[in-house]
């Protein structure tokens, strides 16, 4: 299975306040989403990071972590992946680091990137445009611009788990029918 998730902000203790998160303090926030990541996901899904994964974190932090969360890990570049040139973090944590990916799956598109994208690759094809960013602000105002086929894959927006396809493809399917 095919899971996506964004903005997870891994040791950020601001994003609490700023996206207004129901933890207590960073070590919470990062039991928790660690803890519903391995709820879902096991070790042979894969896993695509759209961006700002660890923030305030160093390399050792972002390894810690990602020997703790199951599935095979794709990363996305956010803003806010410092930690990557930290020496000693280890990349191999990932298949892949990009700053853009589309594939295909059941003969359609899907376009990850960290920021939404007012028109993508297929746009006119029924492509789908998976993207983070804005964690849950400006939730309505996104859907009305961007339309039915761009989904907010942010934690901030999905409960603090990762969204699997299959879900993804229902929600798609559920907006175009409204």
């Amino acid at each position: 299975m095919k899971y996506f998730i964004s903005d997870t902000h891994f040791f950020h203790k601001n994003i609490i306040k700023f996206s207004n998160r129901p933890f207590d303090d960073v070590e919470q926030m990062n039991n928790q989403i660690i803890h519903n990541w391995n709820a879902i996901v096991t070790k042979q899904d894969e896993v695509y990071i759209l961006g700002d994964f660890v923030v305030h974190g160093s390399g050792e932090h972002a390894n810690n972590i990602l020997e703790q969360l199951n599935g095979v890990k794709y990363l996305i570049k956010g803003n806010h992946e410092d930690y990557l040139d930290d020496p000693n973090f280890d990349t191999s944590h990932f298949k892949w680091i990009k700053d853009y990916h589309t594939f295909e799956h059941n003969n359609i598109t899907f376009v990850l990137f960290h920021y939404p994208i007012l028109e993508w690759d297929h746009f006119y094809n029924d492509s789908i445009h998976l993207f983070g960013h804005v964690h849950h602000k400006k939730k309505e105002y996104l859907r009305k611009i961007l339309g039915p086929r761009a989904i907010n894959v942010g934690v901030d927006v999905n409960n603090f788990f990762p969204i699997n396809i299959d879900r993804v493809l229902k929600i798609v399917k559920s907006r175009e029918n409204q």
